[in-house]
């Protein structure tokens, strides 16, 4: 059976693609081009999102939503999120990769915490972690620097923790929330983080933190995720991109409709069952083998 993989596409193009890294992503930054980011759960998605050129991928907590089937985020157990950024990596392996720090996994214990982030460079593979943090990370944050660790500093809205807010929140939408909000930034700077992401924000605050990073540190790209247009990067959950969620929020409009695809698909097998109609049967007996099973069968009947 012949199939239609990343690789059977780009054959005609001996030369292979250039790794993304952390240098080649700050070149591209610096030249003003943005660049898009999504986040991926496995291996096989992985080396199709690679082979279209997206040059960052996130093993988002969302996981524990779209993958596992879980009620929230803070459900995601950091074994398998180590498993699935590796996955990824592997499928894609010129592509950065991120990892996500679950729930739990560095918010007790800054000792602990810089472990479990070092895990996700040895065991998971990736090129940097990510962790919802504030201001008040500030110690933890600089020590993972200190370690080697590159830290991208999720601000703003942070869905680990939605049950203070019954539910998932958009940050920074008064004064003083959004002065708190440039304090989470510039703390993070200070602590020398690798990238920030910016997540449901108002333009204009999105856009103070934007700058303030260009001023204080221009090495650090500033992410967004439903946090307007001025970052120097985007992403949104891949499922929401596919169609494949039952919702998806404003900023992450469908680029597809692959879960009425899907569902076409599965439909038309059930079809194909009912009606014995499979295809040419590709595994065949040799007429001389053929003979000897039908007798040795016949025997045992």
């Amino acid at each position: 059976m012949s199939l239609v993989t990343p690789e059977s596409i780009n054959s005609a193009t001996s030369t292979p693609p250039q790794p993304w890294t952390l240098r080649r992503l700050l070149k591209h930054v610096r030249s003003g081009q943005r660049f898009a980011a999504l986040t991926c759960y496995d291996a096989t998605t992985a080396r199709w999102l690679e082979s279209a050129g997206i040059p960052m991928l996130l093993v988002g907590d969302t996981a524990a939503e779209v993958i596992l089937g879980l009620p929230g985020t803070i459900h995601m157990p950091i074994a398998i999120s180590l498993a699935l950024t590796a996955a990824v990596k592997r499928g894609a392996p010129n592509t950065l990769v991120m990892g996500d720090m679950p729930f739990l996994s560095y918010q007790a214990d800054d000792a602990e915490g810089v472990r479990n982030a070092g895990r996700f460079l040895t065991e998971g593979m990736a090129d940097l972690v990510k962790l919802e943090v504030d201001r008040s990370f500030a110690p933890l944050v600089s020590q993972m620097v200190r370690a080697g660790i590159p830290v991208v500093a999720h601000i703003g809205s942070k869905p680990q923790h939605a049950k203070q807010h019954g539910g998932y929140y958009a940050a920074g939408k008064s004064a003083a929330d959004a002065l708190a909000l440039l304090d989470d930034a510039r703390t993070m700077l200070d602590c020398g983080v690798t990238m920030l992401l910016v997540e449901a924000a108002p333009v204009e605050v999105t856009q103070r933190i934007v700058e303030m990073a260009q001023a204080r540190n221009p090495s650090v790209p500033v992410i967004g995720c439903g946090a307007g247009p001025s970052c120097h990067g985007q992403i949104v959950v891949l499922q929401d991109l596919l169609g494949l969620t039952e919702w998806q929020p404003a900023f992450a409009v469908p680029a597809a409709r692959l879960g009425g695809s899907i569902q076409s698909a599965a439909r038309q097998w059930i079809d194909r069952v009912r009606s014995g109609e499979l295809g040419e049967h590709p595994y065949v007996m040799p007429e001389s083998e053929r003979a000897a099973f039908e007798a040795g069968a016949a025997g045992t009947s």
